[in-house]
């Protein structure tokens, strides 16, 4: 496998693990939506997902990760059309899909160990 895609890999598990950690005290969409520094980070770190995706599909558009199209627009919104991001749709991303992406990228990057 290409090395910049494991690379690209590498900072999408790192900013999952990111947003973990800025999430962890946080329990409701209410609390996260009045944490200012919060949103800001967890919207950082989902750009730098977007971003990483995106450069992925440019160098090989076979690998299959669920919803990749969507995670490249959210990047899009993040960072172009800022002013109608929701933050309560950023929560259900981060507590709903998240942990499936964590899940996908885990995998690819165990199955080039082997």
């Amino acid at each position: 496998m290409n090395p910049d895609i494991i690379k690209y890999l590498e900072d999408i598990k790192l900013s999952i693990g990111d947003i973990e950690d800025f999430v962890s005290d946080i329990k409701t969409s209410y609390q996260y939506k009045n944490d200012i520094k919060t949103k800001s980070a967890v919207e950082r770190k989902l750009a730098i997902i977007g971003e990483a995706l995106n450069k992925i599909k440019k160098i090989d558009s076979s690998l299959s990760i669920t919803n990749m199209i969507k995670i490249i627009g959210l990047r899009h919104i993040l960072i172009h059309d800022y002013d109608i991001i929701n933050s309560e749709t950023i929560w259900q991303i981060v507590i709903k899909h998240l942990p499936l992406l964590k899940i996908e990228v885990e995998l690819i990057l165990k199955s080039l160990e082997e």
